[in-house]
């Protein structure tokens, strides 16, 4: 064991008015580390069709996110010359965002998304070819058997998703080319723990990746993480390279990581100063709400986000401190959130209500939102941000 949130709510659950009088189910939500391994995971697998079928999460509605898109696929395109006889394909590509940039350069694509609302958007909306299915093993096989053999494989912050690791990872390998790579980002262990970013965890986050635990998998189905990068994205992602085995060398950049993370990727201690700077955090934020709004003043909260949700159900933190939400997705906006019950509204409601302080639960997004909301902040606003310590902007 290394964290318990206790019993909690699915963070993307977001409820209408007519749901709001009703039971919510909520499961355990509880953080643990294989000692044989080296993988952190929660202990509790919700059915994927309960969390993806209908999503509410559309990467396009981050500026951050398609401009971060954009740039990976500039540089893959150029650097492995891809061009009309290539195929890039995405694992959960939503809806197109990444992908968009491959075929406006000419390059064909493929995305494959479980979630049928936001397929539906990629297809129809951005002329994306989508599967609309969960990717595996059988399903990565027919592709390959179809013609659908892939140059690049992306697979941005799903993995961490997945219950079945190895069927996806061993997807990977039946459907990639040879002399192809699989890139895959995920939130890095390393920033989670170091930046007490407890809030990145909920249930659809099944697994933390340290670059050890990735390594192993990587290598019991066929594949070799042939290079990764540090990124500055969700608080603090990698971005790996993956080959099929013995076909590439493996970069100083690997083995430095996986050096560095001998040093603390087991240790017990490591992981217990983490626990206690949760509850550390989870004081000092309710003890600064609590005196703010004592004091007379209005707090909302910007961003119904998953980790938004993990936050506020933990540390209690609901209508009695807070008056309600804004985000900037259209989807979520006129919804609840899930256990507190809080409204969402457009965040055209912070420069008409004007409330003294905004709680920003997207902090991984804290540059692009406090440039959008320089109006509100002009006009006295301010954004307090809780991770990885409490502040005010």
């Amino acid at each position: 064991m290394v964290l318990s949130l206790g019993n909690t709510p699915l963070a993307n659950a977001l409820l209408d008015d007519s749901q709001l009088s009703a039971p919510e189910a909520t499961w355990p939500l509880e953080l643990v580390r294989c000692e044989a391994c080296s993988l952190v995971q929660i202990t509790e697998t919700v059915p994927p069709e309960t969390l993806f079928s209908d999503y509410a999460y559309f990467s396009s509605f981050s500026d951050t996110m398609v401009s971060h898109a954009k740039q990976i696929a500039e540089r893959l395109t150029a650097d492995c010359s891809l061009d009309g006889s290539s195929l890039v394909a995405e694992v959960a590509s939503n809806d197109g965002y990444l992908l968009q940039w491959y075929r406006d350069a000419g390059v064909p694509v493929l995305g494959i998304e479980p979630a049928e609302n936001i397929a539906a958007v990629a297809r129809d909306e951005k002329g994306i070819p989508t599967v609309n299915e969960f990717f595996g093993k059988e399903v990565a096989k027919r592709l390959a058997e179809e013609g659908q053999r892939a140059d690049i494989i992306h697979a941005n912050n799903v993995l961490a998703h997945v219950a079945d690791l190895n069927g996806v990872v061993a997807g990977f390998q039946a459907m990639l080319k040879p002399g192809g790579r699989v890139v895959v980002e995920c939130p890095y262990l390393k920033e989670l723990i170091d930046n007490v970013e407890f809030d990145t965890i909920y249930h659809e986050h099944l697994c933390y990746f340290s670059l050890t635990a990735l390594d192993r998998l990587f290598r019991q189905n066929g594949l070799e993480i042939v290079d990764v990068e540090h990124l500055s994205i969700h608080g603090g992602s990698i971005r790996i390279f993956a080959a099929h085995a013995g076909s590439a060398d493996v970069s100083q950049a690997v083995r430095a990581t996986l050096a560095d993370e001998s040093g603390w990727v087991n240790d017990d201690s490591y992981y217990q100063r983490f626990a206690d700077r949760v509850e550390l955090l989870k004081t000092e934020l309710v003890a600064r709400l609590t005196e703010l709004k004592s004091a007379g003043n209005r707090i909302a909260v910007y961003g119904a986000s998953a980790k938004g949700s993990t936050l506020l159900n933990y540390f209690g933190i609901d209508r009695s401190l807070i008056d309600y939400v804004v985000d900037r997705s259209t989807v979520k906006q006129g919804r609840h959130t899930p256990g507190t019950h809080l409204k969402i509204y457009s965040p055209d409601r912070l420069i008409e209500d004007r409330p003294q302080y905004c709680l920003l639960l997207t902090w991984n997004f804290a540059d692009e939102i406090l440039r959008q909301q320089r109006r509100y902040r002009e006009n006295g606003g301010q954004f307090i941000i809780p991770i990885p310590e409490v502040r005010v902007a």
